[in-house]
């Protein structure tokens, strides 16, 4: 196999990152984007260069306003889409918010309408499944201390 027909079989997913912050009441953060119609947690795509880190952390500072420390990798999701062709997300932890960085929250308004705090069980009614699935797997792997390897938002231990 030549070195043309071996790169043009190599996947060249997309990459996108972001981050799961939660209240003191263990209910999770979710954005209104202006641009979709169902909520989202904050993060975007990783840009040329840029770790899926820096582009969660990016990401949340353009989002929200803020740079809270995003702590550690809760899942990775392989998620193809046939519109978007091949994705890999990443979830990080982005903790509790304190009253104070919470107060300081400047929404990117082109992007943003608005956030506010859901239960984990009300996921399923704000947002898409695969997103939802992916949401749960990942605060999930917060709780146990463990990371989650998912396919299309469905962990992937769970199913063997």
């Amino acid at each position: 196999m030549s070195e043309n027909e071996h790169e043009a079989k190599m996947a060249h997913p997309r990459m996108a990152s972001g981050a799961l912050f939660f209240d003191d009441r263990g209910q999770v953060l979710l954005l209104e984007p202006t641009y979709k119609d169902y909520r989202d947690i904050p993060g975007g795509y990783v840009e040329t260069g840029e770790s899926p880190l820096q582009a969660c952390v990016r990401e949340v500072r353009e989002e929200l306003g803020i740079a809270p420390p995003i702590g550690r990798l809760l899942a990775v999701d392989w998620a193809p889409s046939p519109a978007e062709g091949d994705k890999v997300l990443y979830i990080f932890d982005g903790g509790t918010l304190p009253p104070e960085l919470e107060a300081a929250i400047r929404l990117e308004e082109s992007e943003i309408q608005s956030y506010s705090y859901h239960p984990l069980a009300a996921v399923d009614s704000l947002t898409i499944p695969r997103l939802a699935r992916r949401i749960r797997a990942a605060a999930a792997a917060r709780q146990d201390g463990r990371l989650s390897y998912l396919e299309h938002g469905q962990d992937v231990a769970s199913r063997a």
